[in-house]
């Protein structure tokens, strides 16, 4: 494999990446305190149809990108309702919730995006930063993105920076969801943290479903996302719940991915099909006990029956 053959690959690793880890990245926090939010799948999946609308019907790229983290947020608003405060079974509603999204995204597609719409999208343009774009190999993966991805990269660090486990933000989620019982009992507000934690992973699913939409395949079709949202929860298991982890985790997956174009490139011949589980077969090595990791939050999907 030459020089052009590993840009490319992780060129199109990084790509992927950006939305998984941003994904992930939320995900995290949500799951920091007490919620599995396993319908990240469908809120990258209605963020990336919302975005795509708004973006055709205003002609706009930018509010296509607001419409996506506003899709979102609703999306974590039911989620937040029945995972928190009826106190629903986690997973069950993540379940759910996916399918929900992949039924009305679809109908939506069909009915709204017809006649080609949802295939000529206003989106964003790549933005090469001088210089630091010609480096080799890192140059075009990193510093040739969209601004929505640059702005992408921004709300990463912002939230691994806000929620780092030195913050008060960051040790008030890790306390409701390690004992949420004892931090009720200290005067935290568990229930309200919990809500917060979710509408954050939602509001990260809804902008990484519109980056996936206006920055890289600049259209929309349906089930585009294709487990997306499953792999962010993976990366964040597999990330050991840490930043830098999770990070690695993501930019792996990416690199997978981008394997399945660059593996026939060079002349490898694995079926099609086994390219495209790829990702997925990695995704279950690294959760099958594998690879060793910090142990997840105590009270990760157990409800809290507080008052707040």
């Amino acid at each position: 494999m030459n020089t052009a053959m590993i840009t490319e690959v992780l060129t199109g690793g990084v790509a992927f990446a950006i939305p998984l880890l941003l994904a992930a990245t939320g995900e995290s926090i949500s799951g920091r305190a007490g919620v599995l939010n396993l319908s990240m799948e469908g809120m990258m999946l209605t963020g990336a149809f919302a975005g795509v609308l708004a973006s055709v019907s205003t002609g706009s790229a930018v509010l296509g990108a607001v419409a996506g983290i506003v899709a979102g947020l609703i999306f974590g608003l039911a989620q937040a309702l029945l995972s928190v405060r009826l106190r629903a079974d986690q997973i069950v509603v993540g379940v759910a919730a996916n399918a929900l999204a992949l039924g009305l995204t679809t109908f939506g597609a069909r009915i709204l995006l017809d006649a080609g719409k949802g295939q000529s999208v206003p989106a964003f343009a790549d933005v090469r930063i001088p210089v630091l774009s010609e480096l080799p190999i890192i140059g075009p993966a990193v510093f040739g993105q969209t601004l929505l991805g640059y702005f992408c990269l921004a709300v990463i660090a912002a939230l691994a920076v806000i929620f780092s486990r030195r913050t008060m933000p960051g040790i008030r989620i890790d306390a409701v969801g390690e004992d949420a019982t004892s931090a009720g009992w200290t005067g935290l507000a568990v229930n309200r943290i919990r809500v917060a934690g979710v509408l954050i992973a939602s509001a990260a699913g809804g902008l990484a479903g519109a980056h996936l939409a206006l920055s890289e395949v600049r259209s929309f079709s349906e089930n585009m996302t294709a487990g997306m949202g499953y792999l962010a929860v993976v990366a964040v298991i597999a990330g050991r719940w840490k930043v830098s982890g999770i990070l690695w985790a993501a930019l792996f997956f990416g690199v997978a991915r981008a394997m399945q174009f660059a593996l026939p490139a060079i002349g490898v011949n694995i079926p099609y099909a086994v390219l495209v589980m790829l990702p997925y077969l990695i995704a279950i090595v690294a959760v099958s006990g594998f690879v060793g990791g910090r142990k997840a939050p105590s009270c990760l999907t157990v409800p809290y029956v507080g008052r707040v």
